[in-house]
This record gives C-alpha cells, structure tokens and sequence, in this order.
C-alpha cells in the first residue's frame, strides 16, 4: 500500500497569515501544517500591532493539490486570515534563472575600442589566420551549448522547445555554480532529427562542447552519435553519459557496502531509453555479472522483437539466462535493482524478492519506483533521485566537472574512458572509510567533487589522445595566446 507521496521543497508555499496576537496562536499555525501533512521549514514574523500578528509560514508540501489543502486547513482556523499563498518556485523563475554579465569594462572609449570596433578587428584577423586562437580569444574555450528539442523533458514526455526552457536555464546555473563553466540553453522548435544535427553543426563553433539534453529515445542515439562524427569538441548527452556515470559511482560505493563485487552481481535495469542503456553499457564495460534490460514489454531477451535497434543491441548483448517475463520476474533474486522509468512500479513485497543484501536505486522524479521507506525494510542500500532522501543519485555530481575537464584539455571527443575516470573519482571523494548504507555518493554540494571528477577526465582525455593541443593551466593558455597573435 503506497504511504503518499513525500513533502518536497519543489512544492514549497509561503502563506502570509493574520492571526489573533496570543501565545499560542503560532503554535497552532504549525501543528496544524503537520496535521495536514506539511513540513514547516520557516516562520517569519511580517507585522504585529496590539491585537494581530501578520506572519509568512513557510511549509512543504507533496504537490499541487496537498498546497491547496494545506491552506484551505489554515483558512479553517478560528481567527485566522491567509492574505496571500505565494509558490516559491514559480518566485524563483520569475524573468529566469540566468543572465549575461561583462568580463570587461566599458568605461570609456579607449576600453571600447579595444573591446569593440576598431580593436576588436585585429582579433579577428588573427582567428582567421589561425583558427584555433578562437579557444583561446573567445568564449570557445569555456562555453557549452545545452541543446534541447524538448520531447523528453524530465519525467514529463513531449513539452516542446518553450516549456523546456526552465530545465536549460537551471541546467545552465549548474554548470557556472559548480565548475565555473557558461553554458547556454538552446531550444530547437523542430524534433527532425536531420534539421537538429544540421541546427547544432551550424552553431558549433562559438561553444567547446555540445550538452545535449532531454531528447527522446531512440532518436537521441543517432543525433549523438552523428554529432561526434562531425565536430571536434564534445558531444555529451547527459540524460545518457552523466546519468551512468553517477549510477556506477554509486553502484561502486554501494557494493562495498554489501561487500560484492561487480563480477558477481546480477542488475535489473528498468527503463530502456537513453539513461537506462547508457547504464547497461557503462556497466557492462566494468564486467558486471550480468544486466538484464526491462520496458514496458518485459525483459529484453533473445527472441523479444525488434522494436528499434537500441532494444535489439540490448537483447543480443544482455541477459545470458534469457530471462523472459515482466519487471516483478526479472527482479527475483537480482542483487541490484536500478530504475530510470516510471513510479510506483513495484512495492516492499517485490523487493523482498531479491537476492539478500541488495542494492535499490529508485530514481524516477519526483516518484520513484519504488517507495523508499518500503525499499530500505528488505535492502541494504536504497538511493533515489530526491534532495529530500539520502543517496540522492544527481548528474549534477557528473556532468560541470566533466566539461570543466574536457574543456581544459581542449578535448575533441567524450569517451568511456573519461565516464569511467569521472565515476572513480565521484565514488572515492566519498572515501572508503566514511561510505556506509545512507552515504555512498557525496553530497551535491561537496566543493571537492567537480575538481575531482574535471582532474581524472582531463586525465583520461590526455591519455586516450582525444585532444588538440595540451593546456595544464590558464597561465600557458595565456602564454600560447600571446605567441600566436600579431603584435605581441
């Protein structure tokens, strides 16, 4: 039986609220915010005079509907008056969530013409007689395109290029907050897959790397893959590459928890798409005992149609038992569970089935899989996608440090080697002696993260030779850039 959804702060409220001035009129504000269900998380007082105080009540709530009901049990109360309900999400969105500022000032002319006409046109020649200065006199060399066609966006489904926009924004905040790198959404208003491959092949070259994001299944596979035949700096999809590598950081640390090896371990990937078969393959590259793929039509095995040549790869090259059935099935005796897919699919009873000591990631958002509480009562580890549980499994952890490196090394190419590197790295900044069944992945906000991960992916990128010129630091990309320019 489902124990309702969990309060969240993407549902948070503020209720600006009159109420009598007595000691215990707060108080009730607050028990009555539990009794509906609510988490408080702040109370502010706004106004008093001497027979009322006006105060800001700052609560979670599970969703929409619970925040009217919320309210509408604040409203009941003897004496009180909501004067407004403000979504402090929709706040937080108002005229969006980035901006373009200057590195330079422009104060006068002498700094106007060096930064625009007539200065600026020495720069130029110079990028024309040498095309790679551009990384090094533009924003080339630390800016990447999030590039979206909006069919896939979140758990949502097919919202278009507009409503997609809010995702690329924070997408684009992520990148400057935890690895100093610009980013810029690009919405596309087509979902051709030949007009997207040809939209971003145009823009290329002002950006270092390619993010795509949140473009639907199967037709992700073939604008990534053509992409990466066509340009010289990365093309990353992050719904596919960041998701695994922060899945097989977590899987690492979660193993040696319930002291397994990968060799040993038998997986059951739910969710067929772009995340789940990254999963698979990344997985499979580290010699996993076995993986078996779940859709909607049960297991992927030998014999399961040809839906589309993702699914075919997928039955051909996993599941050595053949296992044939639906997700309940393909779980019983699985040591890992891992979900990309859909919520509530399965409950505590289901989980029961596995192996013993085993591992559930259930991390649909905001609902996963499987109810956590109902998970952690048969498995030693769970970890979901949620800020509000621990083991929150983000590609927030992945993705800024894995561009910061492949910036730096002025890669041309994303690798398995560097999804490899960047998850090592992801799993031992937790550190072997404080991993235990609640902490296996590092907080999203650990400062040590991105350095980390950006270090073994310039690491790897060196090493598996997918870049055009070695720059170790901005000193020697500044010395490079002197050389390379006229008049200096």
């Amino acid at each position: 039986m489902s124990r309702g959804r969990l309060p969240s702060a993407g549902f948070s409220i503020t209720v600006r609220i009159q109420v009598p001035a007595d000691a215990s009129a707060i108080g009730r504000l607050t028990t009555a915010v539990g009794d509906a269900g609510g988490v408080v998380t702040a109370v502010d007082v706004v106004d008093s005079d001497p027979t009322s105080v006006v105060v800001d009540v700052t609560c979670d709530t599970a969703d929409s509907a619970h925040a009217e009901q919320v309210v509408d049990i604040l409203e009941e109360l003897p004496g009180v008056e909501v004067r407004k309900v403000s979504d402090r999400t929709f706040l937080l969105h108002l005229g969006g969530k980035i901006e373009v500022t200057s590195k330079v000032a422009l104060r006068n002319r002498d700094e106007l013409s060096r930064a625009y006409t007539p200065g600026v046109a020495r720069v130029c020649l110079a990028i024309a007689n040498n095309p790679e200065d551009a990384r090094r006199l533009t924003i080339k060399r630390n800016t990447v395109a999030v590039v979206t066609d909006g069919s896939a966006v979140l758990g949502l489904g097919n919202l278009g290029p507009a409503a997609a926009l809010p995702v690329m924004e924070g997408k684009a905040a992520l990148f400057k907050r935890f690895a100093g790198v610009d980013a810029w959404p690009v919405v596309l208003d087509t979902q051709d897959t030949e007009e997207i491959i040809n939209v971003v092949r145009c823009i290329a070259p002002a950006y270092g790397g390619i993010n795509l994001e949140d473009i639907a299944a199967p037709r992700c596979f073939e604008i990534e893959a053509r992409l990466r035949e066509m340009l010289d700096i990365p093309v990353f999809h992050d719904d596919q590459h960041g998701t695994a590598i922060v899945v097989l950081a977590a899987l690492t640390n979660a193993l040696r928890c319930v002291e397994k090896a990968i060799s040993d371990v038998r997986v059951v990937v739910c969710g067929a798409g772009a995340a789940g078969t990254a999963i698979v393959k990344l997985l499979l590259r580290e010699g996993v005992g076995d993986v078996v793929a779940v859709d909607r039509a049960g297991a992927l095995h030998r014999g399961s149609p040809a839906v589309n040549p993702n699914w075919e790869w997928l039955a051909q090259n996993t599941n050595r038992s053949n296992i044939q059935g639906d997700l309940r099935t393909a779980i019983r005796g699985a040591d890992v569970f891992i979900g990309v897919s859909a919520p509530n699919l399965l409950n505590g009873d289901d989980i029961a089935t596995m192996a013993p000591r085993s591992i559930v990631f259930a991390l649909a958002n905001p609902d996963p899989e499987v109810d956590p509480r109902e998970a952690r009562e048969h498995a030693a580890v769970v970890a979901t996608g949620r800020s509000d549980q621990p083991n929150q499994i983000n590609n927030v952890l992945a993705f800024p440090g894995v561009f910061r490196g492949m910036l730096d090394a002025h890669a041309t190419g994303y690798t398995d080697d560097m999804g490899v590197a960047a998850a090592r790295a992801i799993a031992d900044t937790v550190g072997e002696d404080k991993v235990n069944p609640t902490v296996i992945v590092p907080s999203v906000f650990d400062a040590r993260v991105a350095p980390a991960v950006a270090a073994a992916v310039r690491a790897a990128a060196k090493g598996g030779q997918v870049v055009d010129s070695e720059v170790d630091s901005d000193v020697d990309a500044e010395v490079e850039g002197r050389t390379a320019v006229p008049g200096f």
